[in-house]
C-alpha cells in the first residue's frame, strides 16, 4: 500500500511539474503548482512527517500560491491587451530544449553508469523526524541562509510587481 501511495504521489508531482511547464495561462500554471505541492505533501505523509505535509500545504499551497495569484492579477490588470508575438522567444525555445535534453542525458548516464557510494547513510531517528522541533532547528540553524535568501527574493518580487503596476504610460 505504501509503495502504491508513493508511486501515485510521484506521478502527481511529475504531472504537476509538466502542467507548470506546458500550461499556456498563468492561472493554470499556478493550479498545476498547487497540484505538485499536494503530491509533495502526500510524499511527506508517506515518510510519517505529518508536520512537514501540513506546512507544505499551508505555506506553499496556500500563502505562496495566493501571492502568485495576486501578482498575476496585478500584472494583467491593465486595460490594453498584452502583446502576443511568437517570434520573440524562438532562440530561447531551442536553447531550453537543448539544455533540458542535455540534463536528461546526463541523468541517464549517471543512473546507468554511476556506482553507489561506499559511505553508509547516517541513521535516521524516526522519533524526531518531521517534528516541529527538528524542522525549526534545521531551518534556523543549518539552513538559515537559504531561508533568508528566499525571503529576500520574495520581497524583491513583490516590490518589483508594485513598481511595474505603478508605472503609467507616458
Amino acid at each position: 500500500m505504501n509503495l502504491l501511495l508513493f508511486i501515485a504521489a510521484g506521478l502527481m508531482c511529475v504531472a504537476g511539474a509538466l502542467g507548470v511547464v506546458l500550461a499556456k495561462q498563468p492561472v493554470h500554471q499556478v493550479l498545476a503548482t498547487v497540484f505538485n505541492f499536494l503530491g509533495l505533501a502526500i510524499l511527506f505523509l508517506s515518510l510519517s512527517a505529518e508536520f512537514m505535509a501540513v506546512i507544505q500545504m499551508i505555506v506553499y499551497g496556500g500563502a505562496v500560491m495566493i501571492l502568485f495569484l495576486f501578482v498575476i492579477a496585478l500584472l494583467t490588470a491593465r486595460k490594453d491587451p498584452m502583446e502576443r508575438d511568437a517570434g520573440k522567444l524562438t532562440g530561447q525555445y531551442v536553447a531550453g530544449w537543448s539544455i533540458g535534453g542535455a540534463v536528461a542525458l546526463m541523468l541517464a548516464v549517471v543512473g546507468l553508469v554511476g556506482k553507489a557510494s561506499d559511505k553508509a547513510m547516517p541513521a535516521v531517528d524516526f522519533e524526531k523526524f518531521g517534528t516541529v522541533y527538528t524542522f525549526g532547528r534545521e531551518l534556523l540553524t543549518t539552513h538559515v541562509l537559504a531561508f533568508e535568501v528566499v525571503a529576500f527574493v520574495l520581497m524583491v518580487a513583490v516590490i518589483g510587481v508594485v513598481i511595474l503596476v505603478g508605472r503609467q504610460k507616458a
